[in-house]
């Protein structure tokens, strides 16, 4: 009897490392498969808008008013050029566009078919990189902050319009800490009330 209860034991050890291995055979978690939210994105046919989102501001909130740089890139595959002709939005009032070949500041908010930006055949046309046009939202209609999000319409002389949700990104250095949310002030309080008895 003892013999057996203890092959039975032995047994049921060397099984376990298969058993909970099975457990999660076929299952993928859920970290896997996430990726790191860099921007938003979206497609106009063979155009791909990729990483769009508005810089962290100081003090993590963009006022009422205020101006934010644009930051993305469209990638091309399409066979041909096309025109990003212009970039329109309700939440905010104008668009200017530094575009480094050419003399001047562009001007293509609403109503605007001014903006005539190149994205090669094949290519890439990026924004804010340092190489590409420099693309300003002007007079933000409303307070916005991280976590929240602008609708961008891009409109392309081919590929036709698509928007976009800009979300205003993350710092990227570490930010200085608030003092600590204190949980239980009642108990604090009678504690001291109770030492000055």
């Amino acid at each position: 009897m003892n013999r057996a209860l203890r092959a039975a034991a032995m047994g049921a050890l060397l099984l376990s490392p298969v058993v909970l291995s099975a457990c999660s055979a076929g299952q993928v978690s859920q970290t896997a498969t996430q990726e790191q939210n860099l921007g938003n994105s979206a497609d106009a046919g063979p155009l791909k808008l990729r990483g769009f989102s508005l810089p962290y501001p100081t003090g993590g909130v963009y006022a009422s008013g205020s101006d934010a740089r644009l930051l993305g890139a469209v990638a091309s595959t399409a066979d041909a050029d096309d025109s990003l002709v212009s970039i329109e939005g309700e939440d905010f009032d104008s668009v200017e566009v530094v575009d480094p070949s050419a003399a001047e500041a562009v001007a293509g908010g609403t109503g605007s078919d001014q903006l005539a930006l190149v994205v090669p055949a094949g290519g890439l046309l990026q924004f804010g990189n340092g190489q590409g046009p420099s693309v300003t939202l002007v007079g933000l209609a409303e307070e916005v902050g991280v976590g929240q999000f602008v609708d961008v319409t891009f409109t392309f002389e081919e590929a036709g319009e698509v928007t976009v949700p800009v979300p205003v990104g993350i710092s990227n250095r570490d930010l200085p800490r608030g003092e600590p949310f204190d949980f239980h002030p009642e108990e604090e309080q009678e504690q001291q009330g109770g030492g000055g008895e």
